[in-house]
Protein backbone atom coordinates (compact mmCIF):
# COMPACT_ATOMS: atom_id res chain seq x y z
CA UNK A 1 0.00 0.00 0.00
CA UNK A 2 1.24 3.40 -1.10
CA UNK A 3 1.24 6.45 1.05
CA UNK A 4 -1.57 9.19 -0.48
CA UNK A 5 -1.12 12.93 -0.64
CA UNK A 6 -3.46 15.50 0.78
CA UNK A 7 -5.80 15.95 -2.00
CA UNK A 8 -5.90 12.16 -2.59
CA UNK A 9 -6.44 11.28 1.08
CA UNK A 10 -9.21 14.44 1.18
CA UNK A 11 -10.98 12.28 -2.08
CA UNK A 12 -10.85 9.01 -0.12
CA UNK A 13 -12.39 10.54 2.90
CA UNK A 14 -15.55 11.33 0.91
CA UNK A 15 -15.40 8.54 -1.29
CA UNK A 16 -15.59 6.40 2.06
CA UNK A 17 -18.07 8.33 3.10
CA UNK A 18 -20.42 8.30 0.32
CA UNK A 19 -19.06 4.83 -0.25
CA UNK A 20 -19.91 5.18 -4.18
CA UNK A 21 -20.16 8.16 -5.86
CA UNK A 22 -19.85 9.97 -9.30
CA UNK A 23 -17.22 13.12 -9.62
CA UNK A 24 -19.44 15.43 -9.38
CA UNK A 25 -21.09 13.89 -6.18
CA UNK A 26 -17.74 13.68 -4.69
CA UNK A 27 -17.14 17.56 -5.75
CA UNK A 28 -20.49 18.41 -3.98
CA UNK A 29 -19.16 17.26 -0.71
CA UNK A 30 -16.12 19.43 -0.31
CA UNK A 31 -16.71 22.65 2.30
CA UNK A 32 -15.62 25.78 1.05
CA UNK A 33 -13.93 27.09 -2.56
CA UNK A 34 -13.99 23.13 -3.94
CA UNK A 35 -11.34 22.32 -6.60
CA UNK A 36 -12.24 22.26 -9.83
CA UNK A 37 -13.92 19.17 -11.63
CA UNK A 38 -10.69 18.59 -13.39
CA UNK A 39 -8.61 18.36 -10.16
CA UNK A 40 -10.76 15.77 -8.67
CA UNK A 41 -11.21 13.52 -12.25
CA UNK A 42 -7.21 13.51 -11.72
CA UNK A 43 -7.04 12.74 -8.36
CA UNK A 44 -9.35 9.93 -8.45
CA UNK A 45 -7.83 8.61 -11.93
CA UNK A 46 -4.28 8.46 -9.91
CA UNK A 47 -6.12 6.58 -6.91
CA UNK A 48 -7.47 4.31 -9.54
CA UNK A 49 -4.21 3.40 -10.46
CA UNK A 50 -2.47 3.27 -6.90
CA UNK A 51 -5.32 0.46 -6.47
CA UNK A 52 -7.24 2.31 -3.82
CA UNK A 53 -10.66 3.47 -6.05
CA UNK A 54 -12.30 0.94 -8.93
CA UNK A 55 -15.36 1.84 -10.84
CA UNK A 56 -18.28 1.07 -12.86
CA UNK A 57 -19.18 2.50 -15.91
CA UNK A 58 -22.93 4.08 -16.34
CA UNK A 59 -23.03 5.29 -20.00
CA UNK A 60 -20.19 7.69 -20.30
CA UNK A 61 -19.49 8.48 -16.54
CA UNK A 62 -17.54 6.21 -13.86
CA UNK A 63 -19.30 5.76 -10.71
CA UNK A 64 -16.18 5.32 -7.76
CA UNK A 65 -15.91 3.10 -5.09
CA UNK A 66 -13.45 2.20 -2.43
CA UNK A 67 -11.42 -0.71 -2.78
CA UNK A 68 -9.04 0.04 0.48
CA UNK A 69 -11.18 0.41 3.38
CA UNK A 70 -10.96 3.23 5.81
CA UNK A 71 -9.62 0.61 8.68
CA UNK A 72 -7.11 -0.78 6.20
CA UNK A 73 -5.72 2.85 5.41
CA UNK A 74 -5.85 4.11 8.88
CA UNK A 75 -4.15 0.77 10.08
CA UNK A 76 -1.27 1.26 7.73
CA UNK A 77 -1.21 4.81 7.89
CA UNK A 78 -0.76 4.55 12.11
CA UNK A 79 2.15 2.20 11.76
CA UNK A 80 4.10 4.73 9.43
CA UNK A 81 3.94 7.24 11.76
CA UNK A 82 4.65 5.04 14.62
CA UNK A 83 7.47 3.70 12.75
CA UNK A 84 8.85 7.10 11.25
CA UNK A 85 8.74 8.78 14.58
CA UNK A 86 8.32 6.94 17.23
CA UNK A 87 10.71 4.09 16.37
CA UNK A 88 7.90 1.83 16.28
CA UNK A 89 6.86 2.39 19.35
CA UNK A 90 3.11 2.41 20.96
CA UNK A 91 4.18 3.14 24.11
CA UNK A 92 5.95 6.46 22.55
CA UNK A 93 2.78 7.42 20.93
CA UNK A 94 1.10 7.60 23.96
CA UNK A 95 3.77 9.00 26.06
CA UNK A 96 4.04 11.70 23.63
CA UNK A 97 0.53 12.60 23.80
CA UNK A 98 0.14 12.41 27.02
CA UNK A 99 3.13 14.97 27.98
CA UNK A 100 2.71 17.64 24.22
CA UNK A 101 -1.18 17.17 23.83
CA UNK A 102 -2.69 17.84 27.70
CA UNK A 103 -4.75 14.69 27.26
CA UNK A 104 -7.58 15.08 30.20
CA UNK A 105 -8.17 12.58 33.17
CA UNK A 106 -11.61 11.92 31.06
CA UNK A 107 -9.41 11.20 27.94
CA UNK A 108 -6.46 9.36 29.51
CA UNK A 109 -10.08 6.60 31.50
CA UNK A 110 -10.96 5.71 27.95
CA UNK A 111 -7.42 5.11 26.54
CA UNK A 112 -6.83 2.37 29.74
CA UNK A 113 -10.52 1.13 29.28
CA UNK A 114 -9.68 0.46 25.80
CA UNK A 115 -6.61 -1.21 26.49
CA UNK A 116 -8.16 -3.05 29.68
CA UNK A 117 -10.93 -4.07 26.98
CA UNK A 118 -7.87 -5.64 24.46
CA UNK A 119 -5.92 -7.49 27.55
CA UNK A 120 -9.09 -9.52 28.18
CA UNK A 121 -9.73 -10.63 24.69
CA UNK A 122 -6.13 -11.93 24.09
Amino acid sequence: MKELTKAEEKVMQLLWQLEKAFTREILDQFEGIPPSYTTVATVLTVLEQKGFVGFEKLGNSKRYYPIVSKEAYSEFALSNVVGKYFEGSLSKLVSFFTEKKNIDLKELDEIIDVIEKNKEQK
